[in-house]
């Protein structure tokens, strides 16, 4: 028995809400509750209505909410769509530092369909978040993040096992069936990067979050009814840590577990934009704000960041709007024209700016050493030329939303009511924020959302 995997589920099996230090019951319910907004405001889009008809079509008729929307569903079917919609828009919370995980919409949503399905409480699913979020985030941790180097879509890769984690602390498995349940997710793992590289097919970016958090409840329930999965599976010689990453480090597995929360490093996005470009936009619209200048003044802007930001994001003419929020001189040029903190300025319409194109043309993006530097993959340095002559340069290392810098309870709020109301209407949107905000009150999520 591979002695990692025994230590993180028997940490997760036997994790009981008085145990989790308060500070950490609450980045978790904030996470729970920034992403139902964001799978609300995803539930309007074009690719995620396609994906919630199949959800409803093969998994109707259920106890889970489909966010967004009145409809009910099995749990598989909507962690399968709710965890597409909170994916479906860029603007679902991360890990700092960057690990491949995405806790909202790969623990998060299917622990909440699994606590819907069996009505548990508010707490069950606040306990049952930070245990997938503490397995989750260590397994990324020691990928070292390695996985997309290769071509995969890491998130896809490492949610299956915090899905089953948390839907399996849910489900009230032991130890050994919680280790059979992260057995058989890592056979669920899935997603390659080739939409960024083909120019097309930038939806199936959503789905991998999707597919991720669905086999996560699959791969829970299997295990429960006495399905088994290899207990080498993260270290085996076949196992995740060999197969999926360029290099790793399995010490950092069950380094700190049950001392040190990883729940802590919770990031709330921002920008409805990939997260390699949100310091870049947060630094232009500093700039902007105090000089008094617009997009139409700037001559040239370069933006300095790590290795990432070269190899993967340095898309100066997307072809579709997911490639729009994954290029850094996209979002950077849209933030120089139209407010970035609203995501419904993210359309093909500012896409197909004349103003917002040439900018994100003539945007240079190259590499800079941020080894040392707090803000480590996401960290950036942006210089700008105004057609007046002057020049203005704004290091960044952190982004409004990270740990260093996390949304005040009111900001948390303003985003919700943004990203909801359009969808649910202000009073609807209000009602659905406090449930989630009093999250540890709720007796009994079977009830309506």
């Amino acid at each position: 028995m591979a002695l990692a995997i025994r230590k993180l589920a028997e940490f997760a099996a036997g994790l009981n809400y008085a145990d989790i230090p308060t500070e950490v019951v609450l980045r978790a319910r904030d996470c729970i509750l920034d992403t139902v907004g964001v799978a609300v405001f995803g539930s309007g889009l074009p690719w995620s209505r396609i994906i919630a008809n199949y959800a409803r079509r093969t998994g109707g008729g259920g106890q889970c909410t489909l966010l967004g929307s009145e409809d009910r569903l099995q749990a598989p079917a909507a962690a399968l769509a709710n965890g597409a919609l909170a994916h479906a828009f860029e603007l679902d919370n991360l890990r700092f530092p960057g690990a491949g995980v995405h806790p909202g919409a790969t623990v998060a949503m299917p622990a909440l369909a699994v606590a819907e399905d069996i009505g548990a409480s508010g707490r069950d699913l606040i306990r049952a978040v930070v245990a997938g979020c503490e397995v989750m985030f260590r397994i990324g941790a020691a990928s070292r993040h390695t996985s997309e180097k290769l071509g995969f879509h890491a998130p896809g890769l490492t949610g299956p096992f915090g899905s089953a984690v948390a839907c399996g602390r849910l489900l009230g498995l032991d130890a050994d069936r919680m280790i059979d349940s992260m057995g058989i997710a890592g056979s669920l793992s899935s997603g390659l990067l080739e939409f960024a590289k083909s120019g097309s097919g930038g939806m199936v970016k959503r789905l991998h979050l999707g597919r991720a958090a669905e086999g996560g409840v699959l791969a829970a329930s299997l295990a429960m009814d006495g399905f088994t999965g290899p207990s080498t599976v993260l270290e085996g010689d076949y196992g995740f840590l060999n197969v999926y990453c360029g290099e790793a480090d399995p010490d950092l597995l069950d380094k700190g577990l049950g001392e040190d929360f990883e729940t802590l490093r919770i990031c709330l996005k921002r920008y409805a934009c990939h997260v390699t470009a949100q310091t870049p936009v947060q630094s232009v619209r500093e700039l902007m704000a105090e000089h008094g200048f617009s997009g139409t003044d700037v001559v040239s802007l370069t933006v300095l960041g790590g290795e990432k930001l070269v190899s993967h994001h340095n898309i100066s003419e997307p072809s579709d709007m997911m490639l729009a929020q994954y290029s850094v001189p996209f979002c950077v040029a849209l933030a120089l024209f139209r407010d970035p903190d609203d995501p419904a300025n993210f359309t093909d319409d500012a896409r197909a700016d004349p103003a917002i194109r040439d900018m994100a043309r003539r945007i240079e993006v190259a590499v800079q050493d941020i080894s040392n530097r707090p803000g480590m993959g996401w960290a950036s340095t942006v210089h700008v030329t105004l057609r007046d002559g002057r020049r203005f340069t704004r290091a960044a290392e952190i982004f409004k939303g990270m740990p260093q810098a996390p949304l005040s309870p009111a900001e948390l709020e303003a985003k919700f009511r943004r990203l909801t109301a359009p969808t649910l209407g202000e009073t609807k949107a209000a009602t659905l924020y406090e449930r989630f905000f009093r999250l540890e009150e709720v007796v009994d999520l079977r009830a309506d959302i």
